[in-house]
């Protein structure tokens, strides 16, 4: 039932009209998806994350990515990978259900409509995880959503 509250699609993060990654996120983590290029061989590519801070470069060369991240993440369960020509790169929130207006510190912010839209799907994930059995994947909010993070108590931790 999980798996119906996850990310249905990836947002896209555009600078100078180019897509320099995709994103998504869960209650959990967010994740960011990097096309690269084929002609480089995989061990060459290289990923440093710090509690508020990605970067990812092509050794020898300046960093592709070098910017402070909107949250702070743990970073010993942060982790990146490589498959298919694309660098997965995942982060974990440090505080749980956080909704994460972009990776990137003050850019590409999700618009006000589709923050509302990732607050609400971690809300409902978080309802989820707290209520195994019981489905949320069809529930709605009417009105503003409350803060996953905050909401009833906050998130358990456990």
């Amino acid at each position: 039932m999980a798996e119906k509250l996850a990310p249905e699609k990836r947002h896209n993060f555009v600078h100078n009209g180019q897509k320099v990654f995709e994103w998504d996120q869960t209650i959990e983590e967010v994740n960011i998806y990097i096309n690269l290029p084929p002609d480089v061989p995989k061990k060459l590519f290289f990923c440093k994350i710090q509690s508020k801070h990605v970067e990812v470069s092509i050794k020898g060369n300046p960093p592709y990515l070098n910017h402070d991240l909107t949250c702070p993440v743990k970073t010993d369960s942060s982790f990146w990978t490589i498959e298919d020509d694309i660098m997965h790169i995942t982060l974990q929130k440090r505080d749980k259900g956080q909704t994460w207006p972009s990776p990137i510190l003050g850019q590409g912010q999700l618009d006000a409509y589709s923050t509302d839209l990732e607050q609400k799907r971690l809300m409902l994930q978080r309802f989820q995880e707290e209520n195994p059995g019981f489905d949320f994947s069809q529930a709605q909010f009417s009105g503003s959503c409350p803060d996953p993070r905050t909401f009833m108590g906050g998130i358990r931790s456990g």
